[in-house]
């Protein structure tokens, strides 16, 4: 029997060794997830940031206090107001992204990183918006921003935190300053239509002009080419005469006085042809005037 006890003792023993060194391999392996990060303590001491994979503790001295999330996160959106430098109230919503990076400072240095995140923005936003002006919040929002995002990266650093973005979604008035805006904008519409249609005008007055110059000038050119071709005829007419002498000049009144039978021929009604007496002796002499050249 006490051989028996002995066997029984020593299996009960081996039992309790082997469930121990379970217990322990248990307690000392951690496998960490890609998407967070492990705080171990000793004995209430910070004592190591496991990263992800496996990692081994030692059981009964160290154990996980915390166990942070790396993922990006994003505040709820908030709305603080803030009064820009030409004493307009606006009331902005902005929204912030960030991450952990070091879960050691974000545990053992601030208890509510939201809330703290929150109240930061919300300084920097009072901030920035009181050295603009109204139409530079609306027009410089990109500028904002970046502003914000760097004021709040250089204050939350200690805090082992990395703002990755920061958005404003909106940015509001209250009704009295937007029935002003309104009014503006309707004024400045009524105030552009009005020289739109004005340098319509002047334009119209300027393509008029233009026209009645060019059709002068055209004018001009024809009565100044009607005027050389008479002077040319003219200049014909004068150099016959100077070779020809009275033979030239006799020629010349017999084709005038031809020109004219045919238009009072040709005209209509007319039933009687006036000959002019010498007018026989015209065309004699025109022919002979032909037959001599």
């Amino acid at each position: 029997m006490d051989i028996e006890n002995l066997i029984t003792g020593g299996n009960i023993v081996l039992l309790l060794l082997a469930a121990f060194i379970i217990i322990c391999i248990l307690l000392g392996v951690r496998i960490v997830p890609q998407s967070e990060k492990y705080v171990v303590e000793r004995f209430g001491r910070l004592r190591a940031v496991l990263g992800p994979g496996i990692n081994f503790i030692i059981p009964f001295l160290d154990r996980v206090a915390h166990k942070i999330s790396i993922l990006e996160r994003q505040l709820p959106v908030m709305g603080q107001d803030a009064i820009t430098s030409d004493n307009v109230l606006v009331q902005v919503e902005t929204s912030v992204f960030y991450r952990i990076i070091e879960p050691e400072k974000t545990v053992y240095r601030i208890r509510d990183v939201d809330g703290a995140i929150s109240t930061t923005v919300a300084g920097i936003v009072r901030s920035e918006i009181g050295k603009m002006e109204l139409d530079q919040v609306q027009a410089n929002r990109t500028g904002l921003i970046l502003a914000i995002q760097d004021q709040l990266a250089a204050q939350v650093d200690d805090w082992g935190i990395e703002v990755t973005r920061a958005e404003i979604l909106d940015v509001n008035l209250d009704a009295a300053t937007r029935a002003a805006m309104l009014q503006q904008l309707n004024a400045e519409r009524a105030r552009r239509a009005q020289v739109t249609e004005a340098e319509g005008k002047k334009r119209s007055v300027e393509l008029q002009a233009d026209a009645e110059l060019y059709a002068a000038e055209q004018a001009a050119k024809a009565r100044r080419v009607s005027a050389d071709a008479e002077a040319y005829a003219t200049q014909v007419v004068a150099v016959a005469i100077a070779e020809n002498g009275l033979e030239a000049a006799q020629y010349q009144v017999a084709l005038k006085q031809v020109e004219a039978v045919n238009s009072m021929s040709s005209s209509a009604g007319s039933n009687t042809v006036v000959l002019p007496a010498n007018l026989i002796e015209s065309f004699g002499d025109a022919f002979k005037m032909l037959k001599g050249r």
